[in-house]
């Protein structure tokens, strides 16, 4: 793999969980990894609180926005505001399976319709100056993958767009609920790898199911990247290695130190009267498979929930004790 790409390792945009806190979080473990918002519809930033759907602070770069919709428009002006706000990368979202972005017409719904897309990725593309990128599936229901994919791909690679991040697996839009189109449709990372055999003038990235580096190493070795969702998210730690295996940095971050470093942010937003649990909630599975990870997780459950202030901090040095005292009696 070539190192040369922004897209060597990235973090995947998921809901409800990659917010601004969980991407600071992730950002202590890793310098390089490129982090990605939530994905946020066009309409919402028109017309809602944009410092609430798309604030971001400073460390979070390299940070991609992710915009959900259909009509060039009004992608073209939230991506307009993207950029203006700081944003790295502008990414289409063209491959969420959930009802809502059905009911909207998008999302994976768009991997049937890749002229429309080419104009959405056309119109982002001559509003901002920043890299437009797309990340889909490789097809959805009875498609046949290849024929889609590929046809996607070239469709909407003719407009602009030389980078897809591509989650390796259909999208059933009928029959199965969005956390089901996660893991039952089979993965297919040989398809995603022909890809860039066929089209090698393409940054092509692999996602779905990857839950390890040598995993990850192992079924990217043609492509220029790797995202990670839900290993990233359950256990962050795995975040700590990145700029080591992917980046040739010489060491890595355990989680005691990255909460060390995402200490002063905390205590930043309690100041600013953001609830601990806002934290915290993506925390817990910091030190998974550790001593004492039981008795973390259930601390920050029970007690950061409502508790605001710098005071607050002290449950999460209550929950910290536990680790280290357990960790020692492991020893």
């Amino acid at each position: 793999m070539s190192k040369k790409h922004k897209h060597v390792f990235s973090v995947a945009p998921m809901m409800d969980w990659t917010d601004r806190h969980c991407r600071v979080f992730h950002r202590a473990f890793s310098r390089r990894a490129r982090l990605y918002t939530e994905m946020v519809t066009a309409p919402a930033i028109l017309h809602g609180d944009q410092e609430k759907l798309i604030g971001f602070s400073d460390e979070e770069h390299p940070i991609a926005l992710q915009l959900g919709g259909s009509d060039p428009e009004s992608l073209a002006k939230a991506a307009r505001i993207g950029a203006d706000r700081g944003y790295d990368e502008i990414n289409l979202n063209c491959g969420c399976p959930s009802d809502r972005v059905q009911s909207g017409a998008f999302g994976a719904c768009l991997m049937r319709e890749p002229d429309t897309v080419a104009r959405c990725v056309s119109a982002i593309a001559e509003a901002v100056d920043i890299p437009v990128t797309v990340k889909c599936r490789i097809g959805v229901d009875d498609d046949d993958p290849k024929e889609r994919l590929f046809g996607f791909v070239d469709t909407v690679a003719n407009a602009g767009c030389d980078t897809f991040i591509i989650h390796a697996r259909k999208a059933w839009l009928s029959g199965l609920s969005p956390k089901e189109n996660r893991d039952i449709p089979p993965l297919d990372y040989p398809l995603v790898r022909a890809l860039k055999a066929e089209r090698p003038d393409l940054t092509i990235a692999l996602n779905g199911g990857l839950e390890t580096h040598a995993q990850a190493l192992t079924q990217s070795q043609t492509l220029d990247g790797v995202m990670l969702g839900r290993a990233a998210y359950q256990t962050p730690e795995i975040l700590g290695d990145v700029d080591r295996v992917w980046f040739d940095a010489e060491n890595s971050i355990d989680a005691m130190t990255a909460i060390q470093i995402y200490r002063p942010y905390m205590a930043d937003q309690l100041a600013r009267d953001v609830q601990l649990h806002a934290m915290t909630r993506h925390m817990l599975g910091a030190f998974a498979g550790r001593p004492g990870a039981r008795k973390w997780r259930r601390i920050l459950s029970e007690h950061a929930p409502g508790a605001k202030g710098l005071s607050a901090l002290s449950i999460l040095d209550e929950a910290l004790s536990a680790i280290t005292s357990l960790q020692a009696a492991a020893e």
